[in-house]
């Protein structure tokens, strides 16, 4: 399997590994069919998310798409946030093996799990709901919707 220079470098060398003890915003996802893993955790200041790190169980392109969308959005607020995108994600990692989209698509599933869980902490339910409805599952299904 080929992967380009940006997703080896994600791979060997991710950014914001870890934990952030005192996240205000968390989120899991997982993959059944293929095994992935992914948890991201997020510091969310004045509507900026200030720090985020993550936690991936997976393959290359599952760390390195949870490395990328990590970055995309760091600093950012978190309107650019709710925007990210599989699809970003691949662009910015230089593409990505077909059998490999669905990492990209557990990456942005991961991000807006944890915005769902950030909107639940601040009391706006309608959003997290809203978030949470948004999501058809796919991830479980690694080909069943139009984001692969």
């Amino acid at each position: 399997m080929e992967y380009s220079e940006k997703v080896m470098d994600h791979f060997m060398n991710p950014r914001n590994v870890g934990t952030i003890a005192d996240a205000n915003a968390v989120g899991e996802v997982g993959n059944a069919k293929c095994g992935d893993i992914m948890k991201i955790f997020m510091k969310i200041e004045n509507d900026i998310i200030e720090d985020i790190k993550f936690q991936t169980f997976g393959c290359c392109a599952a760390i390195a798409t949870s490395s990328m969308a990590t970055e995309l959005i760091k600093g950012k607020t978190v309107s650019d946030a709710l925007n990210l995108t599989n699809k970003a994600v691949i662009e910015a990692l230089d593409g990505l093996p077909p059998v490999k989209i669905h990492c990209s698509v557990l990456a942005e599933e991961a991000v807006k799990a944890a915005l769902a869980n950030y909107f639940r902490n601040i009391g706006n339910i309608a959003e997290a709901e809203k978030l949470e409805a948004a999501c058809d599952s796919c991830c479980d299904g690694c080909s069943s919707c139009d984001k692969h």
